[in-house]
């Protein structure tokens, strides 16, 4: 499985086609939390994170993380950090 952000018709099995898919749907979450503040935001997008996504799609946004995170917006980013800082713990 590759990490890096693909083009949508690149086929893949990761869970929605892609890295990019998923750093798409992290953004807008972040963006839709966005007027409440940016600390408001970071938790309400990590808590959606948490309760919507599926352990895979965690999994693979935390491996994008990992890789740099290309294309996250610093809400999604810093959602997906503190995520994966409670994941660990």
């Amino acid at each position: 499985m590759s990490l890096e952000i693909m083009s949508p018709e690149t086929p893949s099995d990761q869970p929605h086609g892609s890295a990019a898919k998923l750093v798409y749907m992290a953004n807008q979450i972040g963006k839709f939390f966005r007027s409440q503040g940016e600390d408001t935001a970071v938790q309400g997008t990590a808590e959606h994170i948490k309760k919507f996504w599926d352990p895979r799609m965690r999994s693979a946004i935390f491996a994008h993380l990992a890789a740099g995170g290309r294309g996250l917006d610093p809400i999604a980013r810093k959602a997906v950090e503190r995520l994966k800082e409670l994941t660990a713990a």
